[in-house]
C-alpha cells in the first residue's frame, strides 16, 4: 500500500471505525461513547499505521470504480470528512464520511524493526484492556521465544491491524488480503507471521489458512473470564461484558506458499 499521507489517514479511519463499531470486544465495552473514543483512537494511531505502511509489507484493496459521495472528495481522489468536535455523529454517519476508495487493509511490519512503544502508548490509553490483554496472550504463549522471535530482518512478519469498511464486509476482502500477504511474505523469505485475532473471522482465516502453510493458535483468552489483579489483589475483568475469544496466532510459512493461489 502506498505510503503517502492520504492513504495513511484512510487506513487509520478504517481500522479505527471497524474496531469501534464492528468489534465484538470494543463495541460491546463502550456502546454509548464510541464516537468520542473513535476520534481519540484515530488521533493516537499515527505511528502504528505509518510504521507499518512504511515497512512496505502492508496491503490494501482499492475500488477503482468507487462512486464518491461529494464532488470535493472526487476532486481530491478521496477524502475523510470526520469532525472531532461532532460527538453527535453515529457509526453510520462516520461511515458515510469515509469518502475514499480504500476498502480494506492488512497492516504489517518486519518484527526485527518493532514499534516505538512510547508512541503506541496513547492507543493503549484510549482502549483500556487492549495492552493488558495483549500482554496476557504473550504470557500464555508457552513457546520458547528463541524458537520463533526474529534475530534479523525478514524472519517474522508481524500482522497488526486487519480491517474492512463495515459496509464492505462479507465479501471476502479480509481473507483475500490474508492469503496474499502469506504468499508475499513467503516470497520475501519470511519463515512465519504472527497476528492477534479479536474476532472469530480473523482467527478462523489465520489459524486455518491455505494448505501450503500451517496456522496455530498459540494462546487464547476469553474476554468474559480473563481478568487482572488490582492493587488490592481483587480481580478486574477489563473486557466484560464481551464474551469474545481473543487469540494469538502464528503461521509457519513453507516454500510452496509462494505459488499458492
Amino acid at each position: 500500500m502506498p505510503s503517502d499521507a492520504p492513504h495513511a489517514e484512510w487506513a487509520k479511519a478504517i481500522v479505527t471505525h471497524s474496531n469501534a463499531f464492528g468489534s465484538p470486544v470494543w463495541s460491546v465495552l463502550w456502546p454509548d461513547e464510541m464516537t468520542d473514543r473513535t476520534y481519540t483512537v484515530f488521533a493516537a494511531m499515527d505511528h502504528l499505521v505509518e510504521h507499518q505502511i512504511a515497512s512496505g509489507y502492508s496491503l490494501g484493496i482499492f475500488d477503482t470504480r468507487y462512486q464518491y459521495k461529494r464532488p470535493e472528495s472526487a476532486a481530491a481522489g478521496g477524502k475523510l470528512w470526520w469532525d472531532p468536535t461532532d460527538l453527535s455523529a453515529d457509526g453510520d454517519e462516520l461511515m458515510a464520511q469515509m469518502d475514499f476508495p480504500l476498502l480494506s487493509v492488512a497492516l504489517a511490519y518486519d518484527g526485527f524493526y518493532p514499534f516505538d512503544m512510547s508512541r503506541i502508548a496513547p492507543v493503549a490509553q484510549a482502549l483500556p484492556g487492549f495492552a493488558e490483554s495483549l500482554h496476557a496472550l504473550e504470557t500464555l504463549d508457552g513457546r520458547d521465544p528463541a524458537g520463533w522471535k526474529p534475530t534479523g530482518p525478514r524472519q517474522v512478519l508481524m500482522r497488526n491491524a486487519t480491517a474492512t469498511k463495515l459496509d464492505e464486509g462479507g465479501k471476502g476482502l479480509m481473507r483475500h488480503l490474508a492469503h496474499r500477504i502469506m504468499r508475499q511474505a513467503a516470497e520475501d523469505g519470511f519463515r512465519g507471521i504472527q497476528i492477534e485475532g479479536y474476532h472469530d473471522s480473523v482467527t478462523a482465516v489465520w489459524s486455518k489458512p491455505a494448505a501450503a502453510v500451517q496456522g496455530e493458535i498459540v494462546s487464547r483468552i476469553n474476554a468474559w473470564t480473563w481478568g487482572v489483579e488490582d492493587e488490592k489483589g481483587e480481580m478486574v475483568y477489563m473486557l466484560r461484558p464481551s464474551k469474545q475469544d481473543c487469540s494469538k496466532i502464528y503461521v509457519t510459512l513453507k516454500e510452496q506458499a509462494a505459488g499458492q493461489d
